[in-house]
This record gives structure tokens, sequence and C-alpha cells, in this order.
């Protein structure tokens, strides 16, 4: 049966005991000594074992106070996390300054984590987190952000239809959080508990349908007779003979390729893998790229933008 606050203020612990208890339910208690003092428990048990947590002292905790500590304790039972741990966590000072934002912490992380990844990949993931997370939850500070908030930050960006982008948002989230428990701005980590599929919608992937060994040659005729720009008319065709990735493809400068040697080395700084990677070249992509040579502009790349030379 639960406690009235008449009953706690009325407790007495009976003659000759140590203590005497007053059970509220749900494992919390009233414990009464035989000089009149009372004290809030709570009996729990967590990855096999009894514990008691101490919720204060009557009446300076109320019982409506000592029932709300108890609701708490249990939600962090359910997640697996001991109570009486995480007081003691509570209690240790937070080195960083408490207006330290979702933001700041997030370049940090991100100047941090851009250690061996290329430029072109560690740019895309700052302006991603500019576009579409920043502007929601940029200024919160960064023990407030909670696993709702990461939810609706993503839910957001799904909305409009960039499911990928909402996956990896969440993901990056998630490594931003991580970084921040491991530097001491938080205690854990509100993504740890969510993953994309239990909160996103899931999609089923469709590809580029992939052409058979016998369609090929007529692909290749209509790209040479292609009726565009002689530039992507050639950068159809290297992508075709080398099989490299598109960024590879419509980043590279002309002091990469050995015309004579039929090499193209991309540079490491370059590469996803941070590592330099030898194309050999075959007499068609020779040729292709001596066709590109002709029409050089003043630039360093093989395929410089139309309107400003310096950039591909």
């Amino acid at each position: 049966m639960a406690l009235t606050d008449i009953q706690c203020r009325t407790a007495r612990c009976a003659e000759g005991l140590a203590r005497e208890r007053f059970s509220d339910g749900e494992g919390m208690y009233l414990e009464v000594t035989p000089s009149g003092s009372r004290y809030w428990r709570l009996k729990y048990r967590i990855n096999g074992k009894e514990k008691r947590l101490a919720l204060g002292t009557y009446p300076r905790v109320s019982l409506v106070q000592a029932r709300q500590a108890r609701r708490m304790a249990r939600d962090l039972i359910a997640q697996g996390i001991d109570p009486s741990l995480q007081k003691q966590l509570d209690k240790i000072p937070n080195p960083v300054a408490p207006d330290q934002t979702f933001e700041t912490v997030a370049r940090a992380w991100h100047e941090h984590w851009k250690s061996g990844r290329s430029d072109h990949h560690a740019d895309y993931v700052l302006r991603r987190l500019a576009a579409d997370v920043f502007p929601d939850i940029g200024t919160y500070a960064i023990e407030t952000i909670t696993a709702p908030t990461l939810v609706r930050v993503v839910k957001k960006i799904e909305a409009r239809g960039a499911l990928d982008i909402a996956k990896r948002s969440l993901q990056t989230c998630g490594q931003i959080m991580r970084y921040a428990v491991a530097h001491g701005y938080i205690q854990r980590n509100p993504a740890a508990d969510i993953k994309p599929a239990d909160v996103l919608k899931n999609r089923q992937q469709t590809n580029y349908a992939r052409i058979e060994a016998r369609e090929l040659p007529d692909l290749l005729r209509k790209m040479a007779v292609y009726d565009g720009s002689p530039h992507t008319r050639g950068a159809l065709s290297l992508i075709a003979l080398t099989f490299v990735r598109t960024s590879e493809l419509i980043e590279a400068t002309w002091d990469e390729f050995d015309l004579d040697a039929g090499e193209w080395r991309i540079p490491a700084v370059r590469m996803k893998m941070r590592t330099p990677h030898i194309v050999p070249l075959s007499h068609q992509a020779l040729d292709t790229l001596r066709c590109l040579h002709e029409l050089r502009k003043l630039s360093s790349y093989v395929f410089p933008g139309e309107r400003d030379h310096e950039k591909p």
C-alpha cells in the first residue's frame, strides 16, 4: 500500500529495532531509525545484483519528490544504467564550460576526425552539418542534446526526401556525441540507443541497370558522337576507359599524366584511402587525352570550369 504524507510524518521505529521500513511500492520505502530520522531508500536489481539507492531524507525530500526520484531511477534502470553509479558520475565536475554548443564540439570533432580523410570527403561532411544540422541545434548546449532532439533533426531532413542524407547525418551526430563523451563534454551519448531503422523509413535501393557486354560497343559509339561539350565527351570516354571515381576524374590536373609512359598518377591527397594510385592508360585513353590537351585552356585542370578556369 502506498504511503500518505501523514504516515510519513507520524512513522516511528518500534522499540528494540535498529530501524523500521515503511513501503511505498516499486521498491521504495521510508526507513525510520530510533532517533526519529527518516530516510528514503530505493531497492532495485541490475545486472543480477540487488542494490539500494539513497533518495534523501524526509521531510527535506517530500513524498512527491521521492516518487519523482524513484521514477527517474526506474527510467535509468530500464535503459540498463545503474542509478547509483550515475549519481556518482553526476557529482564529478564537468571540466568544460557549460556554454559549449553542439556546433563548437562538432567542429572540434571534425578537426580531429578529418585526419587521414581526403579533403573532398572531409569538406562534404562539414558542409552537410552546416546545411542540415547546425541551423537546428548548432547553438544548443551540448549537454542538453537528447535522443528526441537528434530524431527531430533527421526526421526534418527525411521529410524533404533526402533519406540517405538523413541516415548519414544521424551517424555523424552519433560520432560527434561519442567524441563529446570521450572529451568530458557530456556523460553519455544520446545517439547510442538510436539506429536509422528505428526512426527513418526503409527504402529499397534501386540501382541503375547495368549494361550487358553486348551493349557496350553501342554505348561507346554514342559517347563518341555526343553532340555537346568536347570536355564532357572526353570525360565520358575516360571514365569508361579507366574506371576511376567521378571526383578523381573531374579534378585531374595535367601534371598527373605522363602520356609518353602511358600512366596517370593520382596523388594520395585526392584518393579516398589517402594512398597514391597509378592508372595505366590504354591507346584509346591516350588518344582522348591528346585531343583534350589540344583544347587546353589557361588552366592546370584537364576539365576546367566553363566560367572559372581555376576550378574543375
